[in-house]
């Protein structure tokens, strides 16, 4: 049976009515067992298959060629027809694993299995995902918005900026007086004097704004540099603490949350900025009574602040800590002898300015 089932599938891959033998076994006996041939056309398979199974990209194949040979990477394991497949705790489980499976789906799954532990590192891709026309009393300018996305994840909320043309132009001219060596090779789309508004043109500009910004991620010294990274979330922070100092939690939230997630798709999650992005999250959700999340965000700059035997924050989310766990009935031991530590350290605590104090009066420029 298993062998008829190969023969159709052969056929239908090379595009070929298949020929079933007839019922009775008249047919001639196989020269080799399945499995010898099965192994020795796996590769052939593979190829017939790569119109419908999503492999690697040409990179990719390429360092594969030059490692151990190891098999194309398999974007979601395959279901071999007539083989019906299921899950058992979050595992891909196949019909080959359980009793009458082909050897097909356990060769294919194989190949899954092998190329899990070989995946490209993860990217960041920046897309233009819309663009306005915005007029102003005294000027007219595009407006681009720009999706920070990781390849190979799905994000549930986006990070996402708006940037004018003037933006990206004054971004190109600092990181160009600081690394003119490395922005030699680095295209930026010239500035024009007529057809700005058109669609074409905003179109050309956009798919060269994702371009540029890829370019500059990709290499080291520009993408660890402040230039860059306070490009993505500098104004987020700054109209975030305009809203806290105004009383506009529920605005500043939103602000604060969109300034978190685009530290985190640009890996800079231990920085000063980030634990002030806690700082007003903490803020915010206290203020909006979500108290649950108020503690969650002063335990994650807790973490942060482990090894750190002295910070501006320290004792402010530690303060914070204390009384947001006493409020949601959470442990605070720790929180209460880090505290203490500090006392006896010489720190005047009573003097300490609270988590909101410290948000407002912080500089971000």
């Amino acid at each position: 049976m298993a062998a008829r089932i190969l023969h159709r599938l052969r056929h239908a891959l090379a595009g070929e009515p298949g020929r079933e033998e007839p019922a009775g076994g008249g047919g001639e006996p196989e020269d080799c067992p399945e499995s010898s041939e099965l192994e020795d056309d796996t590769e052939g398979l593979s190829t017939r298959l790569s119109g419908t199974l999503s492999f690697t990209s040409h990179e990719d194949e390429e360092e594969e060629e030059e490692g151990d040979g190891a098999s194309e990477e398999l974007e979601e394991p395959p279901q071999a027809p007539g083989a019906a497949a299921g899950t058992e705790d979050g595992e891909w489980v196949s019909a080959a694993e359980r009793p009458g499976g082909s050897l097909l789906t356990r060769q294919l799954q194989e190949l899954w299995r092998r190329s899990r532990g070989s995946l490209a590192p993860q990217r960041l891709l920046f897309e233009v995902t819309s663009a306005s026309v915005v007029s102003e009393r005294s000027s007219k300018y595009v407006l681009y918005t720009i999706y920070l996305i990781r390849s190979g994840q799905f994000d549930k909320a986006p990070a996402a900026i708006a940037r004018r043309y003037s933006d990206f132009e004054q971004l190109n001219r600092r990181l160009r007086c600081r690394f003119s060596c490395d922005m030699a090779s680095v295209a930026f789309p010239r500035k024009r004097l007529r057809r700005n508004f058109t669609a074409e043109t905003i179109a050309k500009r956009s798919r060269a704004f994702e371009q540029f910004l890829s370019h500059l991620h990709s290499i080291d010294e520009i993408r660890r540099s402040p230039e860059f990274l306070e490009f993505f979330f500098l104004p987020d922070l700054q109209a975030a603490q305009r809203l806290t100092c105004t009383g506009m939690y529920r605005e500043a939230l939103a602000t604060w949350a969109n300034a978190y997630r685009l530290q985190d798709r640009l890996g800079v999650c231990s920085s000063g900025r980030f634990l002030l992005t806690l700082a007003g999250l903490a803020v915010c959700h206290q203020e909006l009574d979500q108290l649950s999340e108020a503690h969650g965000c002063c335990e994650q700059a807790l973490q942060l602040l482990e090894a750190q035997g002295s910070h501006p924050l320290l004792g402010p989310f530690l303060q914070a800590h204390v009384h947001l766990a006493w409020k949601v009935g959470k442990d605070k031991r720790r929180s209460e002898a880090r505290l203490q530590d500090l006392r006896e350290a010489g720190l005047p605590l009573q003097q300490q300015p609270s988590l909101k104090e410290c948000l407002i009066k912080e500089p971000l420029e």
